[in-house]
């Protein structure tokens, strides 16, 4: 593999790395086991290998520290199965873990990840810098937030979706078993399409994401948006919807949902955001937001979050989801993305992207990249989950499953660059 860090001024550096593509997704394969494990309870969430995870600081960045060492924010192309690993959650420094304490995953406070000392954003290419640092600043007349989840992909979810029961039911699961240790306790870790071992997959098969609609309203609520206009979720979450609203006039716009790939689902040819199904709304749109559609809406839009699609699905082929669909975006104007890089669990991830917003709607001045680095720390250092009950912290958000799923993807110049 070759690596190349070029600063902002003075001499670019470069490394070549023993590293080949195999040998790189085995060495990403490691470290996202501990990200995507399927847990059930807080207990089945393995450690995260620091040391392998080091070893890969020392092999890509390491090398070529000279040319990145003084920056603040790096701006990272990483090509094959680099693209779905962030790279902030890289140790800089060797450290000898301690034993297990409580509360759970509070040792890995101490772990110097990069995303103490660096804000990243992904791009998908060299040319693409400059392309995006040449959209003009949005104006400051624009709405604040508009928001897509928790959409209804057959006519049983919609029927059993009643209201504050099923949408607060998982966010609240941790309090749901006393007398239990915090490794017992269960996690919320957002469902993620399957459908490659079904013979015949449509859009009904998809699992519901109740959790996403708390999601977007806290997100809404964090940059002082109305939610009652702002916010679309169950039947409201539809192709429809979006495709009759004026979205060139909003600053941020979030869909969490699925993201899909083509064979996810039958005839589908193209990357797809899964939306509310026509057999629950009616209509004659097919509940797909496809690539091609989304090439079609304008947009000029600070941030586009994608708060479901999970780049490292399918052996990376999710990659291709967030490939396709942010080039779509960008195409119709937006700055940046914000997209989730594994299924995340339900109460850091509607923490991380509701502090997120509040630091920019707070600082304006604050760019992107900062914004979410901070929010990082902030999720590593602070309390973690606290029992409403008790007032005691049930598991710490230092572990990065729970600070590190979102990626930054695009730099769209003005000061959120």
């Amino acid at each position: 593999s070759y690596v190349w860090a070029v600063p902002r001024q003075g001499e670019a550096s470069f490394a070549v790395v023993e590293l080949g593509r195999e040998d790189l997704s085995d060495k990403v394969a490691i470290l996202r086991g501990a990200l995507e494990p399927n847990a059930t309870t807080l207990g089945d969430i393995p450690e995260f290998d620091i040391g392998s995870a080091y070893a890969l600081y020392e092999q890509l960045l390491a090398p070529v520290k000279a040319g990145w060492k003084d920056a603040k924010s790096l701006l990272v192309i990483g090509h094959g199965p680099l693209g779905f690993l962030p790279l902030s959650l890289l140790p800089t420094k060797f450290v000898t873990m301690e034993p297990e304490s409580e509360p759970l995953f509070r040792r890995y406070r101490a772990v110097p990840w990069l995303a103490r000392s660096h804000a990243v954003t992904m791009l998908p290419s060299v040319s693409s810098l400059a392309a995006l640092r040449g959209v003009p600043e949005g104006g400051a007349e624009r709405q604040a937030f508009v928001g897509f989840g928790d959409p209804w992909f057959n006519i049983e979810q919609a029927e059993t979706a009643v209201a504050a029961v099923a949408e607060q039911g998982q966010q609240v699961a941790v309090l749901t078993t006393r007398g239990l240790t915090a490794r017992g306790l269960p996690v919320s870790l957002r469902a993620a399409p399957r459908t490659n071992h079904v013979a015949s997959a449509e859009l009904g098969i998809l699992p519901r994401l109740p959790e996403t609609a708390l999601e977007v309203r806290s997100m809404a609520m964090a940059m002082d948006a109305d939610v009652t206009k702002s916010v679309f979720v169950g039947r409201n979450a539809s192709e429809a919807t979006v495709k009759q609203m004026d979205l060139s006039g909003v600053k941020v716009l979030a869909f969490a949902t699925h993201g899909l790939i083509p064979g996810d689902l039958n005839g589908l040819l193209q990357p797809a955001l899964a939306l509310s199904s026509p057999r629950v709304v009616g209509g004659v749109d097919d509940g797909l937001l496809t690539m091609g559609e989304i090439l079609g809406l304008k947009l000029n839009a600070d941030w586009v979050v994608l708060s479901a699609c999970n780049t490292g699905s399918g052996q990376g082929a999710g990659a291709e989801a967030v490939s396709g669909l942010g080039r779509a975006f960008f195409y119709a104007g937006t700055r940046a993305l914000l997209v989730s890089n594994w299924p995340v669990e339900t109460t850091s991830a509607k923490a991380l992207t509701t502090d997120l917003f509040r630091r920019q709607a707070k600082d304006h001045d604050l760019n992107r990249a900062e914004a979410l680095r901070q929010a990082m720390e902030g999720m590593i250092d602070q309390k973690g989950y606290i029992d409403p009950e008790t007032g005691k912290t049930v598991f710490s958000y230092a572990h990065p499953l729970f600070w590190a799923p979102f990626s930054l993807i695009g730099d769209g110049g003005g000061p959120s660059s």
